[in-house]
């Protein structure tokens, strides 16, 4: 017993972690690895071993007795001993089932050392499915094509599968790392991405080829995406989540390996070719001309052989994409990611068929290194008029999320806002257009929304960054892969719902590294009181775990027009999402939304 060690491990599984202490921030990154965190208030975090937190640690090499003798060095009080067993039960699990292949007939194979999951996996309807026949008590031979779907189904029966199958060869690519840009500048990889792809790639065996890598937003994963291509050497399908995204990863290979234009491939909406790096997006993949037809253009995973498939933002895979993951496991893949966090629960989807975490380099830890911005969080909180209070208190739930995040006095703030840093690249990010609309009658800066066509989007981006524009306007579409490194501050004034991941890639806009002190600034502005002010509470959950702590900032009718947004004089924030009560309140707001 240490009462002075900053955690609590209790027998449900959570783990309790001060953070007034010396200690907290290397406790933190120490639970990052294995444990997800739950609740954020300012003084205990709640953290909880989960599942799948203890399978991805255990893909990524993390062992038992190194978790173990952590939460023992770290806790205030004995762990109990139910919570080091089922740490190591959990942990097992992961490659007590293997798939390999039969090198001489090609047949997929199941196979354990333990034959009682053997039995327990084949008590399953669900996997005897996908079985053509029992081989022995060690090995199940599965039918041709179930690969992924069996990974799919033995996760939910909780046994994540360690897949050692291998993978077909795809065609030939002779690519390279430049040393030297095409701008002139000198390139090399940084020691971390370094790290990240040869994880990956794992000498070419197949204990790597498939798997995520998790990285903050400027980190560079477009940069460890190539160096992976630079390894598997074959020919490679790159997803990314719109064509500005697109077209952002054809100028970086461009510019920092040795392909030619005639070697990368556009496939969009607005053009079809194919090369031996093709570059596509999410909506075309899905894109059908009516609900009850098949997707046009989804034959692309398998009307070519390639040998490696990447996956940008992995983490946003629309379904149907999964499903068509399920049908290659044979093929190299790659996902990249700044959170795995997903909305609607599936991360264990992407752990079946993408792979399990490989990699995963604490925001902190970049930070301190300089490798990305050090980032200033505050989150404004603003009252609303009494006759739009009444408004919101008859609304339906609906209306009551538009109402408050809408709220007029909201747009004051942000003029204070880009006063305040009027020398600086600021982005203004919001969900609803009439909103953003009239910020942009307020401020007069230019907007780019769905509806804005591309080459204009690309226009006002390049001025973005020469500097001629100082404010920009953006929806939801800069929530990704916009690379737009000198933003230095984002001013959120509306965002979805409890999307934790949208948090994310928003504040990712500024992280890239700043010349001279290094920071960035991103205030959220919500409405007090309101559907508004929980929802944000939610939406700063992962960024806590990563380390950061936000300001609050709370204005009324005696101090709206004199806040002067100081860091120093916020206070600290207070996030704690509720338990299995909010979680039925959730149900209750997609319902109505």
């Amino acid at each position: 017993m240490n009462l002075q060690n900053p955690l609590i491990v209790q027998s449900d599984m959570s783990v309790l972690l001060e953070t007034m202490g010396p200690l907290y921030e290397e406790v933190r990154d120490f639970l990052s690895q294995f444990a997800e965190l739950r609740k954020s208030p300012e003084y205990l975090h709640t953290y909880a071993l989960t599942p799948l937190s203890l399978w991805n640690a255990a893909s990524a090499g993390l062992k038992v007795a190194e978790i173990v003798e952590g939460l023992e060095k770290y806790s205030k009080y004995d762990v109990p001993p139910n919570v080091i067993t089922e740490v190591r039960e959990l942990m097992r699990r992961f490659g007590t089932i293997k798939l390999v292949k039969n090198l001489d007939t090609g047949d997929e194979i199941l196979v354990s050392k333990d034959v009682n999951a053997i039995s327990e996996i084949m008590a399953s309807p669900h996997v005897r499915a996908f079985v053509e026949n029992e081989i022995s008590a060690n090995e199940i031979k599965l039918k041709p094509g179930t690969r992924g779907r069996v990974k799919q189904v033995l996760i939910k029966l909780g046994y994540p599968v360690e897949d050692l199958a291998g993978y077909v060869e795809g065609d030939k690519l002779e690519v390279e790392l430049r040393e030297q840009t095409i701008g002139g500048r000198g390139f090399g990889l940084r020691e971390y991405q370094r790290d990240a792809s040869e994880i990956f790639y794992a000498g070419g065996s197949t204990a790597g080829g498939s798997g995520v890598l998790v990285l903050p937003c400027g980190a560079g994963k477009t940069v460890i995406g190539m160096a992976c291509m630079t390894q598997v050497r074959q020919h490679t399908l790159i997803l990314t989540t719109n064509l500005t995204a697109l077209r952002q990863w054809r100028r970086e290979i461009l510019d920092k390996t040795s392909l030619r234009e005639e070697e990368i491939g556009e496939y969009s909406g607005e053009i079809k070719d194919v090369k031996p790096v093709t570059l596509t997006t999410y909506q075309i993949l899905t894109y059908k001309r009516r609900k009850n037809d098949a997707f046009l253009h989804m034959d692309l995973f398998q009307k070519y052989n390639w040998g490696l498939i990447i996956y940008d933002e992995v983490h946003l895979l629309p379904a149907p994409v999964f499903r068509a993951a399920s049908e290659i496991q044979a093929r190299r893949r790659l996902g990249l990611t700044a959170t795995l966090v997903r909305e609607d629960g599936k991360e264990d989807e992407v752990f079946s068929l993408i792979g399990p975490k490989k990699y995963d380099k604490p925001w902190k830890e970049l930070e301190r290194q300089g490798w990305i911005a050090k980032a200033l969080c505050m989150e404004i909180r603003v009252p609303m008029k009494e006759e739009l209070r009444h408004e919101y208190a008859v609304a339906e739930l609906r209306n009551k999320y538009r109402i408050s995040m809408e709220n007029p006095n909201k747009i004051p703030v942000v003029t204070r806002l880009l006063e305040k840093h009027k020398e600086d690249q600021v982005l203004i990010i919001g969900q609803y257009l009439d909103q953003l609309e009239q910020v942009r009658a307020k401020t007069g800066a230019p907007i780019i929304t769905g509806e804005t066509p591309n080459d204009e989007r690309e226009v006002l981006y390049a001025a973005f960054k020469k500097g001629e524009i100082k404010v920009l306007i953006v929806s939801k579409v800069a929530n990704f892969a916009v690379d737009l490194p000198d933003a230095s501050v984002a001013i959120q004034i509306s965002g979805t719902y409890r999307s934790r991941q949208e948090e994310t890639q928003r504040l990712g806009r500024v992280l890239r590294p700043k010349s001279g002190d290094n920071n960035a600034f991103f205030y959220s502005v919500v409405t007090r009181d309101t559907k508004d002010q929980e929802c944000a509470k939610n939406r700063s959950l992962f960024l806590t775990e990563q380390g950061y702590r936000y300001r609050i900032t709370i204005l009324n009718e005696e101090n709206f027009d004199k806040a002067d947004f100081s860091f120093e004089e916020a206070e600290e924030a207070v996030f704690e999402p509720g338990g299995a009560a909010e979680e039925e309140i959730v149900e209750e707001e997609e319902a109505a939304i």
